[in-house]
Order: structure tokens, then sequence, then C-alpha cells
């Protein structure tokens, strides 16, 4: 389906940059192997394109063409006789040189950034009813090295996913994140979204995440509790 939108960043270096659309709730990575215009991509420009999902990842752009451009007769090649000719009267015209810009990290208007308060006080609550359990004999001295290694692998999948998502690479699925967070790498996911800035301001991600933290520490009271044996 084509889409209009503006490029709202682009890196040079790495050849890629991301479109923000009225259509598209997310912004839209493209790379520059995609991309259909005469002169480097900008900041600012307005594009057409084509949008596709691919598999769990977010939308990407193919045939990224300036709106400028699009549509744009061909211009009639001169004949032999006349090139030689015209050559003498008009200067030669040099071609446009990529307009060098300060790359800046676009924002995501997606949603308000999680509060730390609430989630530190959640986290201390873990934390006790973890100790509590170790205390009282409900949970294996074990558990708390899972959990510590759980965490750390939570927050290092974040990252890999975040070095996917910058440089085009194949993501990680969205349920296999949450399916860490529910097993208790929740602390691990939060500490990701805040360090990293990865998946901190998508709404529909973040509900599910709260969901699957508010299950996680249901069940581990209930466990601790009693209430699940």
């Amino acid at each position: 389906m084509q889409k209009q939108g503006t490029v709202i960043r682009w890196d040079a270096t790495r050849a890629f940059g991301f479109i923000r659309s009225p259509d598209t709730s997310a912004d839209v990575f493209f790379h520059v192997r995609d991309y259909r215009g005469s002169a480097a991509p900008r900041e600012g420009l307005a594009v057409v394109y084509e949008e596709i999902h691919v598999g769990g990842k977010g939308p990407r752009a193919m045939a990224v063409q300036p709106i400028a451009q699009q549509g744009a007769a061909p211009q009639p090649r001169p004949s032999a006789k006349s090139a030689p000719q015209r050559a003498r009267h008009e200067p030669a015209q040099r071609a446009p040189k990529p307009r060098t810009q300060r790359h800046r990290r676009p924002a995501d208007a997606s949603g308000p950034p999680t509060p730390a308060g609430p989630a530190l006080v959640l986290m201390l609550g873990w934390v006790a009813l973890l100790a509590w359990g170790f205390w009282a004999g409900q949970l294996p001295w074990w558990v708390l090295g899972a959990a510590l290694a759980l965490n750390l692998l939570t927050f290092l999948v974040y990252a890999i996913d975040k070095s996917a998502a910058q440089n085009g690479q194949w993501r990680t699925k969205e349920s296999h994140l949450h399916l860490l967070g529910l097993a208790g790498g929740w602390p691990g996911a939060w500490f990701a979204q805040q360090w990293l800035r990865h998946k901190s301001r998508k709404v529909e991600f973040r509900t599910v995440y709260w969901a699957t933290v508010v299950l996680h520490c249901a069940a581990l009271g209930a466990w601790v509790g009693g209430w699940l044996r």
C-alpha cells in the first residue's frame, strides 16, 4: 500500500533512516537500497513509499521516492547532431552534492515515558517477596541465582533487538520479550527500556508488558503464600 510521509531521521554513516506518516502509528524504517531518489535522503524530505511488515518486525518502507520526482516526465535525449552545438552554448552542470545533516534522535510521540517511581517501588516489593519466600522456606535458594541470570538475559535480548532495529536486521518477536518478563525478567526489561530507550514509548507494548508484571507478581505471591499448593 502506497503512503506519504516525511523523513525525520537519516543516518548517512549507516545508510538508513525513518519516515513518519500520519497513516502509520510507528515510524517507518527504510534503507538506502530502497531509496529511489536522485539525491541523498535528508531530514524533512517529503516522500512516497510502499509499506510492508515482515514477521514481528516494525513497518518498513520500500521503493521510497521523493514526492517532487514522482510522476516527472522523462526528458528527451538529445540527438547526436544537436548535442555538440548545445554544449558550446550551455555551461556544464555539476551534480548537486548531498547536504550533510546533523543526526538527531527521532521523537516518539506514541506515548509518555514510563515513570520510574512506581516501577522501583514494585521492584522493592518483588525483592521483599522473594526474601520472604527464602526465609520461610517456600522457595529454594537456587531461585535467587536463576532470577539474576534471567534478568541479565532479558537485558541482553533487549540490547540485541535494539541493535537489530538500528541496522535493519531481523528483530526479536515482542511475544518472546513478554515471555521473558512473565517468567521473572521484567525488572531487567524495565532497565533496558529506560537505559537503552527501547520499547519505552510504544503504548501497545507497554500495556502488555505491565500485564505480565502483574501476572508474575500475583503468581509469585500466591506461591509464597501457599495458595498454589
